[in-house]
């Protein structure tokens, strides 16, 4: 028994050693930079001159035209090509969030990822160009999902879901005015005119959303439903708005907004202090405004609340409400799993920056975490994502020698329009899709949904779960990366 025992002991010591090689060996910059070029692979409108996904192509270049608008540009949201704006405005805040707080880290990759960001907010300044009304999507999704075809050949009808002052949309609205105030913080000294636009224009849609309360999928149906509705209402994005808005302009009305309205987060919303994402911005808004709270007289419930989502990540904390794989991946229940490894990986690691300015740990029952702690279960869910995990695959595309081949994505999955310069029609693209074939055009960067519980991924386009990437789980990995680019030599451990 005891050589038994010695024996196990060696064997985990050399898995250790192992897993730290793999972590040592991660090219964090080069994962950087493709986590932000993947965003060139979702464009839609005029592609510029120094576009660098070149096997992508102009499209979509009459978007708007239905409503007597200009909507041409901004990203599609995934593997399809509808343009949803709620998804993309928290990706755009998610985006602009990141280069925020981690922005100098990044390099020569910043000015990549300020232009990730223009895109987006060209975009939403278009979809909120007229009073009193807020693009919600543009082009019918049933239709879309019915054809497997390039954005270069739609033929689907590229319909405007617009909500207005009978039909609002608050979540989408708000979510619009948080990515327009959070962007002009990004661009405050390269560009001072485009921010004042962007704050001007967050104002003007904060009190749009505001005044004309609704669920957008009341007001627009089909046109986001069920793909990206709001279940958790519209007051958490009002509240993330106003705290953004707060952020930007320092003026009283705005946190005044935020204190009166935080506690009155309808249920289930009251409840899910650790959830984050397009959908629910509950632990986002108490870690942005514990930035500024902590230590403070005003730190309830902002800090606690914080500090609660923290232990409910934590792989060892007592009141841990998330789950991980055998092999390490946070999971949270619903499809696209690596966006809530993404998403909640980047506020850990920004609470954790927060709690080194101020020299705090929290509390967690039994133990009390720090903030090397918050980075290191962090960095675990990055290498989980690079390649360190049961399968030895990196679950973006074009990082490392073992990606997923047959992501669900139709313009990576069809051939590009330069090596196949006929029109492919929607019914016509299905072979591409049943085909066992790798796709023919590699998404550098995109990050896919991921492996199951189990840490098994098929690498199979029919599974969207598993295998679609989406813009919002690569928004806060791009935080994420600068990070610990400039920090990579943190040992990790579940």
């Amino acid at each position: 028994m005891g050589n038994g025992k010695c024996m196990s002991l060696l064997t985990l010591v050399g898995m250790v050693m192992v897993m730290l090689h793999k972590v040592a060996s991660q090219d964090y910059g080069d994962a950087l930079s493709k986590c932000i070029l993947f965003f060139e692979g979702q464009r839609s409108g005029k592609l510029p001159s120094n576009q660098r996904m070149i096997w992508r192509n102009d499209s979509a270049l009459s978007d708007g035209s239905d409503v007597g608008m200009d909507l041409s540009g901004g990203y599609y949201d995934a593997g399809d090509n509808v343009k949803f704006n709620f998804p993309m405005a928290f990706s755009t805040t998610m985006l602009a969030w990141s280069v925020l707080e981690f922005g100098q880290y990044m390099g020569s990759d910043q000015q990549n990822a300020l232009d990730s960001i223009r895109w987006a907010a060209d975009y939403l300044l278009k979809s909120t160009d007229v009073p009193g009304k807020v693009t919600a999507a543009v082009g019918n999704p049933k239709a879309d999902h019915n054809c497997w075809e390039r954005p270069e050949d739609m033929d689907t009808p590229r319909t405007s879901y617009v909500v207005n002052q009978t039909h609002p949309g608050s979540e989408v609205s708000a979510e619009t005015a948080a990515a327009l105030a959070a962007s002009s913080l990004v661009f405050n000294s390269a560009d001072p005119a485009y921010s004042k636009a962007l704050i001007d224009r967050a104002e003007e849609v904060f009190d749009f959303a505001d005044k004309f309360r609704g669920n957008y999928k009341d007001s627009v149906g089909e046109g986001v439903c069920p793909f990206y509705c709001d279940s958790s209402g519209y007051l958490d994005e009002l509240v993330w708005a106003a705290a953004w808005l707060f952020k930007v302009t320092n003026e009283q009305k705005y946190w005044g907004f935020v204190q009166d309205n935080i506690a009155h987060l309808p249920k289930p919303a009251a409840d899910s202090f650790a959830e984050f994402g397009w959908d629910a911005k509950n632990a986002g808004i108490n870690v942005l405004v514990s930035g500024w709270v902590m230590n403070t007289t005003t730190s309830d419930p902002y800090v606690p609340q914080a500090n609660k989502f923290v232990c409910s990540v934590l792989p060892e904390s007592p009141d841990k409400s998330v789950t991980y794989s055998a092999g390490g991946l946070l999971f949270k229940p619903g499809g696209s799993n690596t966006q809530h490894a993404t998403a909640l990986s980047f506020l850990l690691l920004v609470y954790a920056q927060y709690l080194k300015n101020h020299s705090g740990t929290i509390s967690c029952g039994t133990f009390d975490a720090t903030p090397s702690r918050l980075e290191q279960v962090a960095k675990g869910q990055v290498d989980y994502i690079l390649g360190n995990n049961p399968m030895g695959m990196s679950y973006m595309v074009g990082f490392s020698q073992k990606f997923p081949q047959r992501i669900h994505h139709r313009a990576s999955s069809l051939p590009s329009v330069g090596d196949h310069p006929e029109h492919i029609q929607c019914k016509d693209g299905t072979p591409y899709f049943q085909s066992n074939n790798p796709n023919p055009n590699v998404l550098t960067g995109a990050i896919v949904g991921g492996p199951d519980m189990n840490d098994q991924f098929p690498d199979d386009r029919s599974n969207a779960p598993e295998s679609e990437p989406t813009t919002y789980i690569n928004a806060p990995f791009v935080g994420i990366l600068a990070y610990f680019k400039a920090f990579p030599k943190l040992r990790t451990s579940i």
